[in-house]
């Protein structure tokens, strides 16, 4: 699921929401369902992606024109014209799916690198442009001021192999089974269509798919592979639907096959997600999701290959040092380049190089503060920041001098336009939930890293249960609340309002203190949350009841 681009620049990627639409230029990285989900209601001229993107988009929303398109190809520049200036916009190969490709846009907003969904293997790098290609012991004048990046499996250690050894695994494992007479493969996804035409073409038989119920993968086959394409059900080897549900399906295959005294079915899946996400399985299939290096069978009878068309951690910081870009954002939510060892050791607070570009690109302006002949700047009714501080007399006035993670601090505080933030939580693009099933990430909204079994969380709320009756049932605790119910003395009732002081309800929200700090930084005092005003109010009816 994309994020809307920063108020600082002129341009939307992926993104058709009605903050978006405000965008003066529009560009689309592939044609996955997400990355398009709301391209109908939202789409405004011009739109830039590649021909065969457009040719697909057009086939999902019949309803857009096709004069809201631009052609732009891999390795082909455009210069746009804009009222805050020209800038120059390249696409390069996003090694994702047929048609996808990286923006790079370079002008007074600096170089910006939007990656789209991509898999950056070397052959993917070295497209780019050398003088952002970082050489070993060497300085280059050139760089990228900010990277929006694909951070699907940014928290998956594991090494994957590359998509053409992934294909090489399918078709040894199709070599292993001879005697299965049906071969399924779920390879229904746009990007899959690398491993469908070498098993084509391996074993010199086209593949059915079944144009009546699958007729986006039926079409877009039509269009990148053709020649591997038939409709005929007799033929060995067919495409099934991986997600969701395989399981369901592959089992009704095998009772098929059982039914009607056929040799038991091959049904492989060719996926990163059993290997990164899917954990409620057994002990045996979770050793086994360690072995990448080969086709693995599940619990199920399913074969799984590790097969992904996004980049892997390791591949993501060996990307980031060789591009070593100031700011990173990630595209992919929740913020998984905060994982990666490159961002935190280049493009945490203290250590970000603030720079003109980094500036224009969180919405700001430069301006001159009178009597000091200093630079600084504004943030719609942020505070005012200074970016060099000049010598001055006694006679100037006074301009508080800020660090630069004070800067970046200030940029939290509540204001009109809603500045980017460092690791890209910046607003998320609407999501039209009729297209979950067309995209290309497919992820839990649950990390790896704190996937619990069922036994495993039953076994903790069954803990936090007996400790809290424990809790509740033991002399001090029953003690201590007859303290907090009851104060015993006036001092000990100060201490208690003391403690709460800094939020008043009742009032404006906040206590004097608190108003004063939002007043000495330009800042409008915000309000509190109507139910947490109702809160507070039926709590003081409560006690006035007792």
């Amino acid at each position: 699921m994309p994020i809307e681009m920063p108020q600082g620049l002129p341009f939307s990627v992926d993104t058709w929401t009605p903050s978006s639409k405000r965008k003066r230029h529009h560009f689309l990285t592939h044609a996955h369902k997400d990355h398009s989900s709301g391209i109908f209601s939202h789409s405004s001229f011009p739109i830039y992606c590649t021909r065969f993107t457009k040719t697909l988009i057009l086939q999902h929303y019949p309803q857009l024109d096709d004069l809201l398109f631009l052609d732009i190809e891999v390795g082909q520049s455009t210069i746009i014209d804009d009222p805050d200036g020209a800038f120059t916009v390249t696409a390069f190969d996003g090694n994702h799916c047929p048609g996808a490709v990286m923006f790079l846009f370079e002008g007074k907003f600096g170089n910006i690198l939007h990656t789209g969904d991509c898999r950056l293997s070397p052959e993917c790098l070295q497209n780019l442009p050398d003088k952002y290609i970082r050489k070993k012991g060497k300085s280059s004048d050139y760089q990228l001021d900010c990277v929006f990046l694909d951070c699907t499996f940014g928290t998956f250690s594991q090494r994957m192999p590359s998509k053409h050894s992934a294909t090489q695994q399918v078709i040894n494992c199709i070599w292993k089974h001879p005697d299965a007479t049906r071969v399924y493969l779920a390879c229904d996804l746009l990007g899959q269509e690398e491993i469908l035409v070498n098993v084509s073409q391996t074993f010199g038989t086209k593949i059915y798919v079944d144009k009546a119920n699958k007729p986006e993968c039926f079409n877009s086959l039509l269009l990148s592979a053709p020649e591997i394409l038939c409709e005929d059900p007799s033929s060995r080897f067919h495409v099934l639907d991986g997600f969701p549900r395989l399981y369901e399906r592959a089992t009704a295959k095998y009772l098929d096959a059982q039914a009607n005294s056929e040799p038991k079915p091959l049904i492989i899946r060719p996926s990163t997600q059993w290997y990164a996400c899917e954990a409620e399985f057994s002990e045996i299939d979770n050793s086994r999701k360690k072995r990448t290096h080969e086709a693995v069978k599940d619990q199920f009878g399913v074969w799984h290959v590790c097969y992904s068309m996004h980049s892997s951690k390791e591949e993501l910081e060996w990307a980031l040092q060789l591009l070593a870009p100031r700011w990173v954002v990630s595209t992919t939510p929740s913020c998984r380049a905060t994982g990666l060892d490159y961002v935190k050791k280049h493009c945490c607070y203290p250590k970000v190089a603030l720079n003109n570009s980094i500036w224009k690109l969180l919405d700001m302006t430069w301006e001159t503060c009178s009597g000091t002949g200093a630079l600084v700047k504004s943030v719609s009714c942020c505070p005012v920041l200074e970016e060099t501080a000049q010598p001055r007399t006694q006679a100037q006035s006074p301009v508080k001098q800020y660090t630069d993670f004070e800067k970046l601090r200030a940029l939290s505080l509540p204001c009109k336009s809603i500045p980017v933030t460092l690791f890209g939580k910046a607003r998320l693009a609407f999501q039209d939930t009729s297209f979950s099933q067309g995209m290309c990430n497919n992820l839990p909204s649950h990390d790896l890293s704190t996937t619990i079994s069922r036994d495993t969380k039953e076994k903790i709320l069954n803990q936090v249960e007996d400790t809290e009756e424990k809790w509740e049932k033991s002399p001090e605790s029953k003690k201590k609340s007859d303290q907090v119910e009851h104060p015993q003395s006036e001092d000990q009732e100060a201490r208690l309002h003391k403690s709460a002081s800094y939020l008043d309800v009742g009032s404006s929200g906040y206590s004097e203190g608190v108003r004063k700090l939002y007043r000495s930084m330009n800042v409008p005092v915000p309000q509190p949350l109507p139910s947490l005003v109702e809160l507070v109010k039926s709590n003081k009816r409560a006690k006035r009841v007792f």
